[in-house]
């Protein structure tokens, strides 16, 4: 059997409701700020749910052409910028760009729901003109491939290049098959993350209709509470996360900045339901201890898992219930957090974007807290959730879980860099 290669991480890349810099984006989650507030964007007077992690006014800059920044979804924008941003702080200018072997630069940024203003605005304008009214980019502009595709261009990266569509574990799933890609030895370096747009009147009814997202309208910033008793369901919320990721050889042969290592992951499938977890956990569990086996270490050296947890009454704690079957007695040394308790739930970019906070993590040596947890659930046992306050904490190796309606469950785990 061919020896996988190993990967590093190189940059990282942020489109948030904090901003576009990721030491400002982490440094916001150490404070315990939220960035959910009250939904602006169109008016939300006749939804029980009037509250949202929303991005205003966002710029691409020098990241885009006027013209194309104008015409693109927004889901498409966050990916332009996140990724572009990601390769800069990976220390890849224009000369060095000019220089990569593109052949062996690949690309999976994916989105779980795509060009959702796109489409809203294309039907509306169906129903209220003339299919000879809508824009001959609807198409383009709506599949989740295409921020992919359109970094590709302006990168003119020829690898590996596709979108994965798992809901809200499609970042993870793009993380991982970016990753083997490189193991594998069929690329270099790949960008991978996720994007997501989805503040839209049709998302937001899709989502009440669902009976998933939270009601909390008169405190905003208190909404996303996971692992709170007294939490109502999950906070919408939006943006792009993306990391470089490379072959170590190849990021020592430029001198790259190594910010930590990427040890692995597993992919499985609950099999159970369109949107609810199986409650006891165990398949969950399996992706933890399978990750763990890819990565070859043993479930001694995790000491934090960045969560899942989205505020939601079941999904909460089938992930608790999952960590206590995968790693019974060491449970009590593991602490983890929620990212979402202050961004909301951003979809198919959230487990890129809790990917870049994990990384961060292991980088600052301190943890971000998980705000809002004021009645704890008393399933979390001897888990520390790092309720309300970060804390300092030496990383040995974490793990970013991340799962998606129709059952998807991810895992991917990354560890200081240590040559």
């Amino acid at each position: 059997m061919t020896k996988k290669r190993r990967v590093v991480v190189t940059g990282l890349g942020i489109a948030s409701a904090f901003g576009n810099d990721v030491d400002h984006f982490y440094d916001q989650l150490l404070l315990g700020k939220s960035c959910v507030q009250k939904l602006d964007l169109f008016d939300v007077s006749e939804y029980p749910t009037q509250i949202a992690g929303f991005i205003k006014d966002f710029d691409p800059g020098e990241y885009m052409q006027k013209k194309q920044a104008r015409r693109a979804d927004p889901f498409i924008r966050y990916a332009m910028v996140a990724g572009k941003k990601a390769l800069e702080h990976s220390k890849i200018d224009a000369s060095l760009l000019e220089n990569l072997d593109k052949t062996r630069c690949g690309i999976v940024v994916s989105s779980g729901m795509g060009g959702m203003h796109s489409f809203s605005d294309g039907v509306e304008t169906l129903i209220k003109e003339s299919y000879k009214r809508l824009t001959p980019f609807f198409v383009p502009f709506i599949i989740t491939n295409m921020a992919g595709a359109l970094l590709a261009i302006d990168l003119g990266f020829q690898g590996p290049n596709y979108s994965i569509s798992t809901a809200c574990a499609t970042s993870n799933y793009s993380i991982h098959a970016a990753a083997e890609h490189i193991r594998k030895g069929e690329a270099d370096l790949m960008l991978t993350g996720g994007t997501e747009a989805p503040m839209s009147p049709i998302c937001l009814a899709g989502f009440v209709q669902a009976k998933t997202l939270s009601t909390r309208n008169d405190a905003p910033e208190k909404a996303s509470r996971p692992w709170d008793k007294n939490r109502d369901g999950f906070v919408m919320g939006e943006g792009a996360g993306v990391l470089v990721l490379e072959s170590l050889e190849h990021a020592l042969e430029r001198k790259a900045p190594i910010l930590a290592e990427y040890l692995g992951g597993n992919l499985n499938c609950d099999a159970f339901h369109m949107t609810a977890p199986r409650e006891n956990g165990e398949v969950v569990a399996r992706c933890f201890t399978d990750a763990l086996e890819d990565a070859d270490i043993s479930l001694e050296d995790i000491n934090h898992i960045n969560t899942h947890a989205t505020s939601t009454t079941v999904g909460d704690l089938c992930e608790i219930r999952a960590i206590k079957k995968a790693f019974g007695s060491h449970t009590k040394n593991i602490k983890i957090n929620a990212t979402k308790s202050m961004t909301g739930h951003c979809l198919g970019a959230a487990s890129a974007m809790e990917a870049i906070a994990t990384i961060k993590a292991i980088l600052t040596n301190k943890l971000h807290p998980t705000i809002n947890l004021e009645n704890p659930e008393e399933e979390l046992g001897d888990l520390d959730p790092i309720a309300n306050k970060a804390k300092d904490h030496k990383i040995t190796a974490a793990m970013s879980s991340s799962f998606g309606f129709g059952g998807h469950n991810s895992v991917v785990i990354f560890a200081p860099y240590n040559g």
